[in-house]
């Protein structure tokens, strides 16, 4: 079977790696693909904006399945274009990738569904935004209700914190998404992330993992899209999994079905683990990044035939198996990520930290320039390696940094800690 992969990132280049491993596949294309995926995939400049130009080289090049990976084409309803051209696809339509597209439209789910959540407002103004924090006060989370790759939830623990916040989202700071606000009470807790796998009408819960959102030591600094993963996150026992099934995953599938737009693809759900149990922070309809980099280095069994039948509508059959060893990556970031950032500099050693015992190096915002690996993105590679625990993964990783040269370049140093610790008292 001939496959498209829809994406350039790190998690295209960890589903491709995933993907190749299967016997079923033919000929693997990525559009666009990155400077680490061409051993994989074709590299193809594809317009995915296009909807009719990804139809037409389907048919031309007899793709049996697309794997669309970020959230963008997802929420602007490519999946639905080429179903309706008798093309599966791997992901939610429009409607339903509005639970990523919109955090007002998956609160007000949650409200409607008892789908445990904080308290929360939709406000698409400053004014009477500055108005509702004055009656809730800090701290506070507040949300750009759009897609912002990530950066859009802003945690602020006073009112001078939240005021500045509010002002920047409303004067355009994330554009079109920062439009309309999401405020919302703060959890306290730990954070996890939960994958399942649905076709439309049962879901089959996948494994979980932890990542680190800020973008220095000690979860300090500025929220990016992710500067590093684990899994499984220690803090997901299987009674929360089941908890989290019956209480957020299965709800959310069954008023995606009262709308009329059953939800088909990978619903990641961003979990607050509270004293009275899970609470849903937000969705992702698709997988996280870097935590889908973890998930396919311990994923055992062939994903093909799970993609495959979710696009189609049937995954009642399928099984998914997992490694009991644990998987950390890293993330290596330009420096000045989140903010600006210097491109085309030049990465070397990659060879040398990739024969590191149990790691694999997924590329993101690379090229392949003559025969040189060269940064064209923010984050840039995902240095990923597995262990028996989460220490042995963290050593592996860093070990296989220490032989890469990219001076432009920076880490955080305490990828995993928290699973480290739980190790270390156990």
């Amino acid at each position: 079977m001939n496959i498209l992969i829809i994406g350039a990132g790190g998690r295209e280049h960890a589903l491709s790696w995933k993907i190749a491993q299967s016997p079923s596949v033919g000929t693997l294309y990525s559009a666009p693909g990155n400077g680490g995926m061409e051993d994989l995939a074709t590299s193809i400049d594809l317009d995915v904006t296009s909807h009719q130009s990804v139809i037409q080289f389907c048919q031309d090049m007899a793709i049996g399945l697309v794997v669309v990976g970020p959230e963008a084409p997802l929420v602007d309803g490519l999946v639905d274009s080429l179903s309706d051209a008798d093309i599966p696809a791997f992901g939610p339509g429009k409607i339903s990738a509005q639970l990523e597209g919109s955090k007002g439209f998956t609160k007000d789910i949650c409200s409607r569904y008892n789908i445990p959540t904080a308290a929360y407002k939709r406000l698409t103004n400053l004014s009477d935004a500055k108005a509702y924090l004055k009656d809730v006060g800090a701290p506070i989370v507040i949300k750009a209700d759009g897609l912002a790759a990530g950066k859009g939830v802003i945690i602020a623990h006073t009112t001078d914190e939240a005021e500045a916040a509010l002002s920047d989202m409303f004067m355009g700071s994330f554009g079109d998404a920062g439009a309309e606000v999401v405020m919302e009470a703060f959890l306290s807790g730990e954070e996890a992330s939960f994958f399942a796998v649905s076709d439309g009408n049962i879901a089959l819960p996948l494994a979980t993992a932890q990542d680190h959102k800020t973008a220095h030591d000690g979860d300090l600094g500025p929220n990016t899209g992710g500067m590093g993963a684990y899994s499984p996150a220690p803090v997901m026992t299987d009674a929360l999994i089941q908890q989290t099934m019956e209480t957020i995953i299965n709800p959310t599938l069954q008023a995606m079905r009262d709308m009329g737009a059953p939800y088909k693809g990978v619903l990641y759900a961003g979990l607050m683990i509270t004293k009275t149990g899970p609470q849903l922070i937000e969705y992702n309809a698709r997988f996280g990044d870097p935590e889908c980099q973890v998930l396919m280095t311990r994923m055992t069994s062939d994903i093909l035939p799970l993609l495959l039948g979710s696009a189609i509508g049937d995954i009642s059959d399928q099984t998914v198996e997992w490694s009991a060893e644990k998987a950390l990556t890293v993330v290596l970031a330009a420096k000045g990520y989140p903010g600006s950032y210097e491109k085309g500099t030049r990465i070397k050693g990659l060879t040398a930290a990739s024969r590191i015992a149990g790691v694999t190096i997924f590329h993101a915002g690379t090229a392949a320039v003559d025969g040189s690996i060269i940064a064209v993105g923010g984050r840039v590679l995902n240095i990923t390696a597995s262990g028996e625990t989460v220490q042995q993964a963290q050593s592996r990783a860093y070990e296989a940094i220490k032989l890469i040269e990219w001076p432009e370049g920076f880490c955080r140093s305490d990828i995993g800690w928290r699973a480290i610790a739980r190790e270390n008292t156990e």
